[in-house]
């Protein structure tokens, strides 16, 4: 069996009766966060460090906002400030620190986490029993008695955690279990390579089989459609309801997009009885070989920051764990350059988006799909064998990503140069 966590979203169906408890602790995050964020500044200016989580927590226990939730939810926040300035402080894309929780003379609701001695679990009536922080309990046994709904197919058990997380509307909840999954021997002892790219989001090749593309293009329509001037609006605390709303549907369609693909990604190589699977790791692509910040331009700048490699790869690892396959993230240099039939590296070999010639053998192919050969053949350790006479090289399968359906669903075969 296979132990690991999953997070369900949960409605909250009897939302105008906790709403006024939740927007107290929503708000009290944000009080608890700033006054953390204080003390951080203070220290910097101070002597110049950064506090870590265990000093923000002894420091700040005796806070009066501290008591507002429950310790652990209280903790939680000042992790969340820990791992906020680390993150900064170990960036170095020039960004300011993370800020302060207020807009205007407002507090936003923050997201609050009760952790498993604050929970208690009703499965039978799905309700959830949070508690309060001493300061906002009006009684001993006062608490937040939350009723919630999931997905049909959801099973709420083993909570580990419960966010309440504001949506801009209205409150929701994000809980965090506990699963033990059955785990299936691998379908097969072959390889599969995967590109990931932007043009293309994704390139695989299968050992002894085909190859296939699946390109970005409703990303990047999603993209432009919602980061239109008239969703950048702002309001007098920050952005507009509007813009609020469109990000998070974009957001969501985002999210909807990568787990789609990597399940679907993920049963193609069980059909082709793939055992191992190599992919990309771009986790240097925005530095340079001396540890600068790599500058693609302004649109590339752009379309790197909506690209997440690293997100995909580890839905593509939890999923592939289940089905008994593994993957391995490899080092991409030369990839791109190099030749899968004969093995020649050459920059202009490369003649134009998503064309791949070789001066040395004449191949042409794809070149996302060649450097997805060249990833595969980093877990084989096996050469160029010359002999890649396969059409797939040069037409690979294309899959669509159908809006309707919410499936991705094959065009037939591709031009080289997709």
């Amino acid at each position: 069996m296979l132990e690991t966590t999953r997070t369900y979203v949960a409605r909250i169906t009897n939302h105008s009766q906790v709403r006024d408890d939740l927007d107290q602790c929503g708000f009290s995050a944000s009080k608890l966060w700033n006054a953390g964020r204080y003390y951080i500044q203070g220290r910097w200016d101070e002597d110049g460090e950064i506090p870590d989580e265990a000093e923000l927590k002894s420091e700040l226990k005796d806070h009066e906002r501290y008591s507002d939730l429950h310790s652990q939810s209280s903790q939680r926040v000042l992790e969340e400030l820990a791992e906020a300035f680390t993150g900064w402080y170990n960036s170095d894309d020039g960004n300011n620190p993370p800020g302060y929780r207020k807009r205007g003379d407002r507090h936003p609701r923050s997201t609050v986490t009760w952790k498993k001695r604050a929970i208690k679990h009703d499965d039978k009536h799905s309700q959830l029993r949070l508690s309060k922080g001493f300061n906002l309990k009006q009684s001993r046994s006062d608490f937040i008695l939350a009723e919630y709904e999931t997905r049909p197919d959801v099973q709420v058990e083993n909570i580990q955690q419960v966010r309440a997380v504001y949506n801009g509307d209205r409150w929701e909840l994000h809980l965090v279990c506990k699963k033990e999954l059955p785990v299936e021997d691998a379908p097969g002892d072959k390889t599969a390579g995967i590109d990931l790219g932007i043009s293309n989001y994704l390139a695989i090749n299968y050992e002894d089989g085909p190859s296939e593309l699946y390109p970005g293009n409703t990303l990047k329509e999603d993209k432009h459609y919602f980061t239109r001037e008239e969703y950048q609006t702002e309001g007098e605390n920050g952005p507009s309801k509007r813009a609020r709303r469109a990000r998070r549907k974009l957001s969501r369609r985002k999210d909807h997009f990568l787990h789609t693909l990597s399940k679907h990604i993920v049963e193609r190589c069980a059909e082709e009885g793939v055992e191992k699977m190599a992919v990309g790791d771009l986790s240097d692509i925005r530095e340079d070989e001396n540890g600068d910040s790599r500058h693609w331009g302004a649109s590339g700048n752009k379309k790197l920051h909506g690209w997440e490699f690293d997100r995909f790869a580890r839905l593509l690892e939890y999923k592939a764990e289940e089905h008994g396959i593994l993957v391995d993230r490899v080092d991409e240099e030369n990839t791109s350059k190099t030749c899968s039939c004969c093995g020649q590296i050459r920059d202009t070999n490369r003649v134009e988006r998503g064309l791949y010639i070789c001066e040395s053998c004449e191949t042409t192919m794809n070149a996302d799909v060649n450097g997805a050969v060249n990833i595969r053949r980093k877990i084989t350790q096996s050469p160029p064998t010359g002999d890649m006479s396969n059409g797939w090289l040069a037409q690979p399968g294309v899959f669509l990503f159908d809006r309707e359906s919410g499936r991705f669903t094959p065009r037939g075969q591709g031009d080289c140069k997709l």
